[in-house]
Parts: structure tokens; C-alpha cells; sequence
């Protein structure tokens, strides 16, 4: 069975629990405030044949790339989140995306699933779950 195809350009349209997440990670009071009022626009190119992936999120305050092959390990730089480092794994899970961060942090990792124009993100981080709803550009 073919996968979906997460392509597209989507607007975050509703976030829940995004504080708890970042202080999770150590993120300062501040710096939590300014990213809990900041709108991310992603930008993903996938192609479902291969497994390559690019997601591109942007914001007025900070970009973060990740570029990666579904079902393969690799190190990611974690520096424009929280400064860190961690080996990443992506993986299918039916039609989501599961992605498993082993590092510092224990539970680390997200998952992003297609509703319809809807695309959903829950993020874990010791015990904390965070979720965005963004929308996909027409």
C-alpha cells in the first residue's frame, strides 16, 4: 500500500501544551514565551518513492531544516531548537510519520499524521506532549 504524500506548504492554525514541551527541553522562560506566540509556516518536500524528506520550519524569529530518508538514522543538530544534538530515526507507523530523538533528553521525538488540508504535530519530551494543527496552503 502506497504511503501519503506530505508535500505542501501549511500555516499553523492552533497549539496546545507548547510551554510545558519547551520547558521540557530547558528552554528559558523568556525564550518560551516569544516561541509559544510565534505562527511556524512548514514547508515539506517528500517523495513517497524514495523516502526522501525535506522539512523546512520558518518563523519571523528562527528557521530549522531537517532533511533526512524515511527508515534511516542520522545525527541531527538540534542548535536552532535548544542547542543540542541527538540520533534521529523517521519511520511509517500506518500513515504517520514517527520520528524517535535518543539524546539527553529521554522520550524525545513527534509524530505527524494528514487530516484531510489538516496537518498534525505532537511532540514528546519526558513524559510532556505538545500538539500544532497547521493547515495546508491552497
Amino acid at each position: 500500500m502506497s504511503k501519503p504524500d506530505y508535500s505542501g506548504t501549511y500555516h499553523m492554525v492552533e497549539q496546545h501544551n507548547m510551554d510545558a514541551y519547551l520547558e521540557g527541553l530547558d528552554i528559558s522562560f523568556p525564550l518560551r514565551k516569544i516561541v509559544c506566540l510565534l505562527k511556524p509556516t512548514k514547508e515539506i518536500a517528500h517523495d513517497p518513492a524514495s523516502g526522501a524528506m525535506k522539512i523546512r520550519t520558518s518563523t519571523t524569529f528562527r528557521n530549522f531544516d531537517m532533511d533526512f530518508s524515511i527508515g534511516e538514522e542520522f545525527t541531527e543538530d538540534l542548535g536552532p531548537v535548544d542547542g543540542r544534538t541527538c540520533q534521529t530515526t523517521v519511520s511509517w507507523d500506518g500513515d504517520s510519520l514517527v520520528c524517535v530523538q535518543q539524546g539527553e533528553k529521554e522520550g524525545r521525538g513527534w509524530t505527524h499524521w494528514l487530516e484531510g488540508d489538516k496537518l498534525h504535530l505532537e511532540m514528546r519530551v519526558q513524559g510532556v506532549v505538545a500538539k500544532q494543527v497547521f493547515k495546508k496552503a491552497n
